[in-house]
C-alpha cells in the first residue's frame, strides 16, 4: 500500500493494521459417533440411555448459568425474539460500570449439532444429527480482550464460540501503555504514535488463544470440571476480519476522495483483479462464484457506502469509518483457499512444502500475513485514482467572494460565464510570459467590454475599471505585483485556475451536454 500512502500523505495521519472480528470456534474430542459412543461407553451409560444423558447434561449447563449469573448479581435472560446481543450487553456495562467480569448471559433456541441413537437390522450405533437447543451466550468484560461473548450449546459435543475484536484489545493495549488515541466505535480516528500502535496490533496473532479459549470454556462448562476433565477444546478460527485503516486528518480529505475510489473498484476491478488481490489466479477449472458487490449501507450505526468483493466464501472489502478512517479488509472464513509453508511427511521424510491453510489458531500468523498483503494490493491498484480535493477547493476558492487588503469584498469569479472566460483569456496571454502585463495591456484586451460598462471612451474610467479588476483577481490569487513595478503577473495557481476554466467551458461542458442531451 506504499504507493497508495505516498499519492495522499498530505492528507494521511496514518496507517494501522488490526485483526478486528475475530470468531473462534472450540471443539472437544467427542465430535464423531464413533468418538461419542466410545465416550459414553467409558460413562456406563448404554444405548438406551443417549437422550436421557444428553437431556441431563444440557440442564446441567442452565442450571450452572442461572448459578453464575446469580453469584455474580448480573441478568439472566431467555430472549424469544431478535435482537442485538452485542448492543444490549455493551450497555449494561455502561451502565454498571463494569470493567472486568461477567456482564450478563442470554440464553436462545437455535439450531445445534448433536447425536441420536440410530437402529439398524444387525446393529445400532451412534451418529451426529441436527436439532435445536438451548444455547448460553455468557458476556464477559475481559481486562485484556474488552467485551467478548463465549457461546455454548447445552447439549453434547458442547461445542463454545468465543467472539472478540481485535481493536478493542488494541485500544486497551495502548491505554496501558501511555498512548493517547480517539476512538469511535472500533475504528481508531487519531493515535499519537502510530508506529508504536502499529507494533501492539502485530503481537495479536501471537498471544496464547489455546489458553484463553481454554480459561473460557471452563467457566462456563460445568462437565469440565469431572466427566470431561483433562479434555480440552481444540480452537480454530471459523472468522477473520483483518482491516488496514487509512486515518485521514480531516473528513473533507476523505469524503471527496471516497466517492471516486468506490466509482473506481466498481467499474474497473473484475474478476482477474479480485482474485488477484487474494494471490491467486483465475484459470480455467476454477469453480466458484466471484461477486462485487455495492451497498449504500454499511452497518448498523452508521451510514454510507461499502462494496464487497466475494470469492467463493472469503471477500474483500472496503467503507469507510466516522468519515475519517478508510477501511479496507479482509475477511476469511474459508482458509484452505490460501496455502502456509510447513514441514509435512511424506513417503516417511520431513520435507517444507506449501500445503492448504487451516483453521487452527496456530495459523493466525498466516492469516494475517494473507489479509495484509491482500489489502495493500487493492489499496496500490487505487493509488491511480486522482483526488479530486484540490480542484474542488479550487474551484470553491475561486467562486467565493473574498475580502483584499483593505477589507473592501471582491466577488467570486464564474469558470463558465464569458466575461469571466474573456478576462482569463486576456490574462493567460502568452505575450505577458516574460514582462509580465499592466493596466493598458490589459485594456487593449478588453476594449468593447470596457467600452460599454465603464462609460464610452473615457480612458481614466476605463483604466479605473481594469484597476478594479486587478484588485479582485489579486484578492483571489489569481495574479501577483512585479517588485518594484507597475506591472502584474500570473501565478501558479492562476495559471492552473484560469487554464482549467478555459478547458472546461471550450470542451468539457460542450462533449458532456451533448452526452446527456443525447
Amino acid at each position: 500500500m506504499k504507493e497508495f500512502v505516498r499519492r495522499h500523505e498530505a492528507r494521511i495521519h496514518g496507517v494501522l493494521s488490526c485483526f478486528d472480528r475475530m470468531l473462534f470456534r472450540g471443539y472437544l474430542p467427542i465430535m464423531s459417533g464413533w468418538s461419542m459412543a466410545q465416550f459414553l461407553k467409558g460413562q456406563g451409560v448404554g444405548n438406551a440411555g443417549l437422550k436421557p444423558f444428553l437431556l441431563e447434561n444440557a440442564e446441567r449447563v442452565k442450571a450452572h448459568a442461572i448459578a453464575l449469573a446469580k453469584r455474580h448479581e448480573r441478568p439472566y435472560q431467555y430472549l424469544t425474539t431478535g435482537m442485538r446481543k452485542e448492543d444490549a450487553a455493551r450497555k449494561l456495562a455502561e451502565r454498571d460500570g463494569i470493567e472486568e467480569g461477567l456482564v450478563c448471559i442470554f440464553s436462545a433456541l437455535e439450531p445445534c449439532r448433536t447425536f441420536s441413537f440410530r437402529f439398524t437390522t444387525h446393529s445400532a450405533f451412534v451418529q451426529p444429527a441436527r436439532r435445536k437447543c438451548l444455547h448460553l451466550y455468557f458476556y464477559f468484560m475481559d481486562r485484556d480482550l474488552g467485551l467478548i461473548h463465549v457461546r455454548v450449546q447445552s447439549w453434547f459435543p458442547l461445542q463454545i464460540q468465543v467472539y472478540l475484536n481485535g481493536h478493542e484489545w488494541l485500544a486497551r493495549k495502548l491505554t496501558a501503555h501511555g498512548v493517547r488515541y480517539t476512538k469511535h466505535d472500533n475504528a481508531f480516528v487519531w493515535i499519537e504514535d502510530m508506529a508504536r500502535a502499529q507494533r501492539f496490533a502485530d503481537r495479536f496473532a501471537s498471544l496464547n488463544w489455546p489458553a484463553i479459549l481454554n480459561r473460557y470454556a471452563k467457566r462456563v462448562t460445568p462437565q469440565l470440571q469431572d466427566i470431561l476433565r483433562g479434555c480440552q477444546h481444540y480452537g480454530v478460527s471459523a472468522q477473520s476480519v483483518y482491516s488496514t485503516d487509512i486515518v485521514f486528518k480531516t473528513r473533507q480529505d476523505l469524503c471527496e476522495l471516497y466517492p471516486k475510489l468506490l466509482s473506481h473498484s466498481t467499474l474497473c476491478f473484475g474478476a482477474q483483479e479480485v482474485m488477484n488481490f487474494l494471490g491467486r489466479k483465475l484459470h480455467g477449472k476454477f469453480e466458484g462464484e466471484i461477486v462485487s458487490d455495492l451497498s449504500s449501507f454499511v452497518c448498523r450505526r452508521t451510514g454510507g457506502s461499502r462494496i464487497k468483493h466475494r470469492v467463493k466464501e472469503n471477500w474483500l472489502k472496503m467503507y469507510d469509518k466516522s468519515g475519517l478512517v478508510l477501511r479496507v479488509e479482509t475477511v476469511i472464513n474459508n482458509p484452505e483457499e490460501f496455502r502456509v509453508r510447513k514441514q509435512v511427511l511424506r513417503q516417511g521424510k520431513r520435507t517444507t512444502e506449501w500445503v492448504a491453510m487451516r483453521k487452527g489458531v496456530a495459523y493466525l500468523f498466516r492469516y494475517r500475513e494473507v489479509s495484509l498483503q491482500a489489502n495493500g494490493r487493492y489499496l496500490d491498484a487505487l493509488a491511480g485514482v486522482d483526488n479530486p480535493t484540490d480542484a474542488k477547493r479550487a474551484l470553491e476558492r475561486v467562486t467565493t467572494s473574498k475580502q483584499d487588503a483593505a477589507g473592501r469584498r471582491c466577488g467570486g469569479f464564474n469558470p463558465l460565464a464569458r466575461q469571466d472566460a474573456q478576462l482569463f483569456q486576456s490574462l493567460m496571454d502568452g505575450e505577458h510570459c516574460l514582462r509580465g502585463f499592466a493596466n493598458r495591456d490589459i485594456r487593449a484586451r478588453l476594449q468593447s467590454r470596457l467600452i460599454s460598462q465603464a462609460g464610452g471612451h473615457d480612458t481614466r474610467k476605463q483604466s479605473a475599471k481594469v484597476s478594479r479588476i486587478f484588485r479582485r483577481c489579486h484578492a483571489h490569487g489569481l495574479i501577483a505585483k512585479i517588485a518594484h513595478t507597475r506591472r502584474w503577473r500570473v501565478t501558479g495557481y492562476g495559471r492552473q485556475v484560469m487554464g482549467a476554466s478555459l478547458y472546461l467551458r471550450e470542451h468539457h461542458f460542450p462533449s458532456d451536454y451533448m452526452k446527456i442531451a443525447a
